[in-house]
């Protein structure tokens, strides 16, 4: 390969937008996946995930066995999405009208984008609310100035963004590490109101079910950011890659958090990092909240980037596009204006509207990773004609009844399950103490009924076929009519 396209200059902005990625475009290991999606769990929010179990009366060492459990069930839904990036070069939510038809995707575009909205600004005002009572800083300030940085590192794109993901990720994990092996060496004492816990089945599935959704969040985009990959990737490689890199980060601080919840008796993630870090030694904790600060605002970027690439397939999917990089720069600042918006208008008490906000959007994005994967797998088996994945007379049409049907389906049986603090509680959710497992109903019904409709039916192509093999193709079938016309004369 090329060395050049081995290792593109970082600084440029990204060309690519929504299209196909050519193979002359394509560069990177498998391997580079791991430091990204590290970084991406490396982070606040991870440590937050560990307090669900402590917070609802589960012990340490239950929290941290239903947390690990159902990071690692979540982990293998993301690392199979990662895998359909280089065999189809396309952005995650576009392979989706395999499923749904070229217009019935719109259907979990717009799930998939209030995720990315919420998700940003989620993070913004964990951000800002942190700093302010961490620091002292004006959390209007903070809040401008990570959304801008998020979405520039969204402008350049892809590849700033793989650079910058690897260099905090080797700045950051040293002190991550000081601070753990403080834990495990006794070296930051229990506070005194530490309450032991002890096993409770619906803190258990609760923090289980926070765990699988954490890594199951990231499905809708996983692909988006492996599919420069050169098509030849041993997706059982990516795989490994994408599953180290996510869990392993989000396996060591979510511990982390249940450690601080139940041994500390921390509530907030800021505050709980700060004490125990200051307790190793003075200005630890606040270094590894400042370090924190930057892995969040990397979580900002990829939600931007994410969320621009969401909208722009929602739009081409009713109007056809051609984006360019002026369109790149427009959509991801004005992306980013609105969230940032939408986050200063938000006041501490509106977190919790906000939390909820995430879920509901969970509950929706869960099903379409369950037919999603079984289409890959089981029904295509990994073939497809890319180009009619772009175009609305294509072979698989506007409208896909029966994806569609097996997404309702998926999303009618979790309703028992739902909840939904202060607003809905399911019926069997009420039985089971309140636990969350709704996401569990939807993945297996969802791909059941798909499996089950597209049964017997001949979807298998033989191969991915791209753009580049239709032109070639159609250059040797001409080739071919010219030597048969002139035979013929």
């Amino acid at each position: 390969m090329n060395r050049a396209l081995e290792r593109p200059k970082a600084i440029t902005i990204e060309t690519h937008s929504i299209g196909w990625i050519p193979t002359k475009d394509r560069h990177g290991k498998a391997w580079h996946q791991g430091p990204l999606w590290f970084l991406g769990n490396l982070e606040l929010f991870t440590i937050a995930i560990g307090f669900i179990g402590p917070g609802m009366g589960l012990s340490l060492g239950w929290s941290i066995l239903a947390g690990v459990s159902g990071l690692l069930f979540g982990t293998v839904f993301m690392a199979a999405h990662a895998t359909q990036g280089p065999v189809i070069g396309l952005p995650q939510m576009i392979q989706t009208r395999a499923q749904l038809g070229y217009r019935g995707v719109s259907i979990t575009l717009i799930a998939a984008m209030l995720g990315q909205i919420g998700a940003i600004i989620a993070v913004l005002v964990l951000l800002s609310q942190g700093l302010a009572g961490t620091f002292g800083w004006d959390p209007k300030i903070v809040a401008f100035l990570a959304a801008m940085t998020g979405a520039i590192l969204a402008i350049f794109g892809h590849n700033l963004i793989h650079r910058v993901f690897q260099i905090l990720l080797y700045i950051s994990t040293p002190f991550y590490i000081i601070l753990t092996v403080a834990i495990l060496a006794g070296g930051i004492p229990a506070a005194d109101s530490a309450v032991p816990g002890t096993f409770v089945l619906a803190a258990f599935l609760t923090q289980f079910g926070a765990g699988a959704a954490w890594t199951i969040s990231y499905a809708p985009f996983v692909s988006d950011y492996s599919r420069y990959l050169p098509s030849n990737t041993k997706s059982g490689k990516l795989m490994f890659w994408v599953a180290l890199g996510a869990s392993g980060s989000a396996v060591w601080l979510m511990a982390v958090g249940s450690w601080l919840a139940s041994m500390l008796g921390a509530t907030d993630a800021f505050v709980g990092v700060q004490l125990a870090g200051n307790t190793v030694f003075p200005g630890l904790g606040s270094l590894l909240t400042l370090l924190s600060v930057f892995a969040l605002i990397g979580v900002i970027a990829l939600n931007i980037y994410s969320g621009h690439l969401s909208l722009l397939t929602a739009i081409d999917s009713i109007r056809s596009i051609k984006p360019n990089r002026k369109t790149r720069v427009l959509v991801c600042a004005v992306f980013a204006a609105v969230v940032l918006l939408i986050s200063l208008l938000i006041t501490p008490s509106a977190v919790a509207v906000v939390s909820i906000i995430l879920t509901v959007i969970l509950y929706l994005l869960v099903p379409w990773t369950a037919f999603n994967l079984t289409d890959y797998f089981f029904v295509r088996k990994g073939h497809y004609k890319i180009a009619d994945l772009l175009t609305p007379n294509g072979i698989y049409g506007s409208w896909n009844w029966r994806g569609l049907f097996s997404y309702g389906l998926g999303l009618a049986v979790e309703v028992p399950f739902v909840v939904l603090p202060g607003l809905f509680t399911g019926f069997f959710a009420e039985n089971l103490g309140g636990a969350d497992i709704a996401f569990i109903f939807g993945l297996l019904v969802s791909s059941l009924a798909y499996w089950l409709l597209h049964r017997g039916k001949d979807y298998n192509i033989g191969r991915t076929i791209t753009p580049e093999d239709e032109a070639r193709d159609s250059t040797l079938m001409s080739i071919s009519n010219e030597g048969s016309d002139a035979n013929t004369r």
